[in-house]
């Protein structure tokens, strides 16, 4: 007697692919990286903890599309970071996947190819290889996790991470982070709720055991110790902007009512873009200028900024490479480079003046 079919209804194709442990293979983390990702990793949670004076600084573009792009933006960066050494500790902003409202293009790991083909097992290789080059130029990576399982191709080169403003509130990115190895941000969500990213970083202090993937691909109960490097950031919301002092002394405020991780306590990171600058890079850049002057003048609370930056200013559709302007963003817009290297002098600035004097 047959039984009519109830499982995989509406799966259209099911891919075999590659394992992380095939990617790390094709491209390992040699000491010298392994031992720059440990001690970055460290820095950025001194800053953190308020152990560091410098500012955090995550700058690089909305999204990657294009390696070779993104490696001369690296390299253009690494010289600021060098610039900057003291005051500012800098991180390139490698982000691999896009969460989306509606549609749209989900990332390089998801389309590398920008033309709908989802050539999941190209991407993660190519992603891999975009975080060498960025490594290779002596700063840290910083990215965002979406998918719960991307993390083993790519997690042991990352140095700080973010969970998205539609993730905050979700327990399996949550109890993702809960066991990550690098200090992780919770951003507030779309509506604009600071308390949700306060209660994602208490979850996600205490220890989980959820399904996941091993290594070789395989399914495994994964039991974490917790993270207590987790952190607020504040990004604006559907009515606006939230970068103000009042709201950073609200966040801090309710990390110490609901005894969130100590680096959550001692300071947030404010992303200049998305909801606090309406996603225009001329208003962006204004805001970084405006924190700026708010560290000059010794306010404490912000322990470092986000900027959406790459080589060329604005944005333009998403298509496959050969057809896109060299250099601009496919996703958000983008402040342009000279405009960069400006707003990272001022910061340095502020924080000389500021902290350091």
């Amino acid at each position: 007697m047959m039984c009519e079919k109830t499982f995989d209804v509406r799966i259209r194709k099911l891919h075999p692919m590659i394992t992380p442990r095939e990617v790390i293979d094709k491209l390992p983390l040699d000491e010298k990286r392994a031992k720059f990702v440990r001690e970055n990793r460290a820095d950025v949670e001194k800053t953190l903890n308020g152990h560091d004076n410098r500012l955090l600084c995550v700058v690089g573009p909305c999204s990657i599309h294009d390696p070779k792009a993104a490696a001369e933006y690296a390299q253009m960066l690494a010289e600021k970071a060098k610039e900057h050494s003291e005051t500012l500790l800098i991180l390139m902003r490698t982000y691999f996947e896009k969460p989306r409202t509606t549609i749209g293009w989900k990332g390089l790991i998801n389309d590398p190819d920008i033309n709908g083909t989802y050539n999941l097992a190209k991407g993660v290789v190519a992603s891999r290889g975009v975080i060498f080059d960025v490594l290779d130029t002596g700063i840290g990576v910083a990215t965002e996790f979406l998918d719960p399982i991307s993390p083993q191709y790519i997690s042991d080169a990352v140095s700080w991470g973010a969970i998205g403003a539609r993730t905050t509130e979700s327990p399996i990115h949550r109890q993702l982070a809960s066991g990550l190895s690098m200090p992780i941000g919770f951003k507030n969500t779309t509506e604009g709720s600071i308390q949700a990213a306060i209660d994602a970083t208490v979850a996600a202090k205490i220890t989980h055991t959820f399904f996941s993937v091993n290594f070789d691909g395989r399914l495994i109960s994964a039991e974490t110790d917790g993270n207590l490097a987790t952190h607020i950031i504040l990004r604006g919301d559907k009515n606006g902007p939230n970068y103000d002092k009042r709201f950073v002394d609200e966040a801090l405020t309710l990390a110490r009512l609901n005894d969130a991780p100590s680096t959550a306590q001692f300071g947030v990171i404010i992303d200049a873009a998305h909801g606090n600058s309406k996603k225009n890079e001329v208003r962006e850049a204004q805001v970084v200028r405006e924190l700026a002057e708010r560290i000059r003048s010794g306010e404490k609370g912000i322990s470092g900024i986000m900027m959406e930056s790459f080589i060329e200013g604005g944005t333009q559709p998403a298509a496959p490479l050969a057809c896109l302007k060299y250099g601009q963003s496919i996703t958000d817009p983008c402040i342009d480079w000279g405009t960069t290297s400006e707003l990272l002098d001022e910061l340095s600035d502020g924080v000389k003046v500021g902290r350091m004097s």
